[in-house]
């Protein structure tokens, strides 16, 4: 049985029948009561977000997840098709349960998250930082280096980047999935 000390970051716990992932933790210690454990927790299969304290000591109930890799192969109407790179088990995850899904590409490589109880995902991510291809950009002008200007560009997933306006079209660049910004170039 697990108790608040084995808290930690990305931990999913089971509270009142639901999902919630750690957030964020920490200790409050007070010379007169026992210390209390909080946590700012973000649901796994609801959009809540929760705070929960707990005294020093008390059981959690960690939930056991693995993480497998999986390919996109496409979107249609029943959500995003994925297939197990080692079993080519496919399965349709909705679009809420991916985290930033607007920079998947057709074969491109996807986390998916499983809950061991159960045998069903989760959630998925992306790798947090995936190359991709401009596929339109206004031209950049010779000398505009030196500030940190940057203009939106099209990537070829159909999302939209800000770059830095020495970047043109059909350049591949590195772009961080978590946050949506832009790296680096990409030399091929």
């Amino acid at each position: 049985m697990a108790t608040t000390s084995d808290i930690s970051r990305g931990m999913i716990l089971k509270l009142d029948g639901s999902l919630y992932s750690v957030v964020e933790f920490g200790e409050n210690k007070t010379a007169r009561a026992a210390a209390k454990i909080w946590a700012k927790l973000k649901g796994v299969d609801n959009n809540r977000s929760i705070e929960k304290t707990w005294n020093s000591g008390e059981n959690i109930f960690p939930i056991r997840v693995e993480k497998k890799t999986y390919q996109f192969l496409y979107k249609d109407d029943s959500g995003y098709n994925l297939m197990n790179n080692e079993t080519f088990e496919q399965i349709v995850m909705a679009e809420e349960m991916i985290d930033a899904p607007q920079y998947l590409k057709d074969g491109g490589e996807v986390f998916v998250f499983i809950n061991m109880e159960t045998e069903q995902p989760i959630g998925a991510e992306l790798p947090e930082k995936i190359v991709v291809l401009i596929t339109y950009c206004e031209p950049g002008v010779r000398g505009d280096t030196a500030t940190r200007a940057t203009k939106p560009a099209t990537i070829d997933t159909g999302a939209t980047v800000n770059v830095p306006l020495f970047v043109n079209e059909g350049e591949l660049i590195r772009i961080n999935t978590k946050t949506g910004d832009y790296v680096e170039r990409v030399k091929e």
